[in-house]
């Protein structure tokens, strides 16, 4: 899960370097890498590419998609930090699915860790002007479907190989991703092309090693791990894009995170 984040990071700052591409288009080509990567990789090792378990594995298609594309556009339109701090309630929802997808027990105080969260990012809202409440809600909209997928992922663990759960999500994306970008089509030019395809393999290699993640562990315990992405995200932020922020952007960051970490707390001395 730690080397996933390190790549979702060098993804994520690839994304946002490239904001006169349009987002869903920057999708096209991340879709294209993986649908190819992993059809190689999966005949090589002569395993089924559709796998066993097809209406799962669409489902995860379909919400990972929404969850990737909504995350791109707020990588492009608001601070770094912000964007990720946001995706980042992620497994708030992940938790809660888990309750009706995995049938995992949650306790009443952990509604409370869940709702410091949110306050987290209503602080990160109303303080930044950079942050206005539509992308806010695309953030949010971001994490709910990343949480429906992480439990989908959980769900498939004994019938899938994890190149087949990441094969179905560019098989999803791809068509939707081509017919919403034909309208406004941007061609990349010079560099454009090199920080596309490091994208494609970035997010090709994060997706792998968080597949394996939630496949062979608590889905709790390996999403706690994520955060040190948020660290990257402001470092990166600053030294790539000269993002700073006031101490009460940093303040609604820290209740995102105290509220995660809490409710990560609560379910590892539960079990």
């Amino acid at each position: 899960m730690l080397l996933a984040g390190v790549f979702f990071a060098l993804m994520n700052v690839s994304v946002k370097h490239i904001p006169h591409i349009p987002a869903i288009e920057i999708i096209v080509f991340r879709s294209i890498f993986s649908l190819v990567f992993s059809y190689l990789v999966l005949k090589k090792q002569k395993i089924n590419v559709f796998g066993n378990n097809k209406k799962w594995l669409i489902i995860r298609g379909i919400v990972g998609s929404i969850g990737l594309i909504s995350f791109f556009y707020t990588l492009q339109n608001i601070p770094l930090a912000s964007a990720v701090t946001i995706q980042y309630l992620s497994p708030v929802f992940t938790t809660i699915f888990g309750i009706f997808l995995l049938k995992e027990k949650v306790k009443p105080i952990q509604f409370v860790f869940f709702a410091i969260s949110f306050a987290g990012v209503l602080v990160i809202q109303g303080v930044d002007a950079r942050v206005d409440t539509f992308w806010a809600v695309v953030g949010i909209i971001s994490a709910i479907f990343s949480g429906l997928a992480y439990n989908v992922i959980r769900k498939l663990k004994n019938t899938e190989h994890p190149l087949v759960i990441i094969f179905y999500f560019p098989l999803v994306t791809l068509p939707f991703a081509l017919i919403v970008s034909a309208f406004g089509w941007v061609n990349p030019v010079g560099w454009d092309w090199a920080i596309l395809l490091f994208i494609g393999i970035c997010t090709q290699t994060a997706q792998y090693f968080l597949t394996i993640a939630y496949q062979n562990a608590n889905v709790s315990k390996v999403a706690s791990l994520t955060y040190i992405g948020i660290v990257y995200a402001l470092i990166f932020g600053f030294f790539f894009f000269g993002e700073t922020f006031n101490a009460f952007v940093y303040v609604g960051m820290g209740l995102v995170l105290l509220g995660i970490l809490l409710n990560m707390r609560v379910k590892q001395v539960s079990k």
